[in-house]
């Protein structure tokens, strides 16, 4: 006999779902739109910040402020097996990504460079497959090296103002991002998902303070206006709020599902970097990005 007062509490719990999960959605898709401002602004900031000084002081100032986070919100500390993951995540993340995708913008146009973001999906679920174990359809990988070869003949052809250097970076860039990426979604099963990142930068100050310190610019009236708001841009929102709207996202909203929206990251890119920037957004362009996008849509699903 089923109890009737159970079966109506289930039905309530139930009901509750679907809410959370539509702001799951919203808060994946705010998560999303704020990194596809990250390369724009990247852009912008080496135009007066050397690539190694940018990537240490927006990781030190993303990590002064996760500190107060974490402090103010009495986060306890994470124990010392999990010391080897967040290595991994700020290598990744903090690190990996910001230096290298600021070595390839000196190369190329962040248009160019936003054709690559349609295999960070791609990237983050091939790691998940070498961490979790899982044994994907054959489906996968057809679509998996399909998307990356549309990406290499992209590459190849000279389009949107390339570079070998600024391409193999972004290549590079984008397969440690993808670990940092599964490694911090396996750890936050334990730790909660902005707690991870937050700190992973607090991990990786130290070392970020020195290399701040020692590549200080020789003089700071030559640096425009422009170059400090994309240093502000990507030290507050793309290191630390970015995450965490999106590890929301994936919390609340599953992170299968709300996970998907990353493959709109490389059109919202695109937008940014034609509107505020000017730079031109050529046909191939577009369809190189669309193409690399369905072809990791496609590998997902076969997942």
């Amino acid at each position: 006999m089923v109890d009737a007062e159970s079966v109506e509490t289930r039905a309530i719990a139930t009901t509750r779902i679907e809410p959370g999960a539509f702001d799951g959605w919203g808060s994946g898709l705010l998560g999303v739109i704020i990194f596809s401002g990250s390369l724009p602004a990247t852009r912008v900031a080496v135009a007066g910040f050397t690539p190694l000084f940018l990537t240490s002081a927006r990781a030190l100032i993303a990590a002064l402020l996760a500190a107060v986070l974490l402090f103010a919100l009495r986060q306890p500390r994470p124990s010392g097996k999990d010391l080897a993951s967040l290595t991994v995540v700020a290598l990744g993340v903090v690190i990996g990504f910001p230096l290298l995708t600021a070595l390839a913008l000196r190369h190329m146009t962040s248009a160019h460079s936003i054709v690559f973001i349609g295999l960070l999906p791609l990237s983050t679920a091939v790691f998940g497959v070498l961490r979790g174990g899982e044994r994907p359809k054959p489906l996968f990988w057809l679509f998996s090296i399909l998307g990356s070869a549309t990406v290499v003949a992209f590459a190849l052809s000279g389009g949107g103002s390339g570079s070998p250097m600024g391409d193999l970076s972004m290549i590079a860039a984008i397969l440690l991002c993808g670990l940092g990426y599964a490694e911090g979604g396996k750890l936050a099963r334990r730790l909660g998902g902005w707690q991870v990142i937050s700190w992973a930068l607090v991990l990786a100050a130290p070392l970020m303070a020195l290399l701040t310190l020692l590549t200080l610019p020789a003089s700071w009236q030559d640096i425009g206006m422009p170059a400090y708001v994309g240093l502000g841009y990507v030290s507050v929102f793309s290191m630390l709020v970015g995450f965490v709207f999106w590890y929301r996202g994936l919390a609340r909203g599953g992170i299968a599902r709300v996970g998907q929206l990353q493959l709109l990251q490389p059109f919202f890119g695109l937008a940014l970097a034609g509107l505020l920037l000017g730079e031109p957004v050529a046909w191939t362009m577009v369809a190189a990005t669309g193409a690399v996008v369905l072809c990791v849509g496609l590998a997902r699903k076969y997942a």
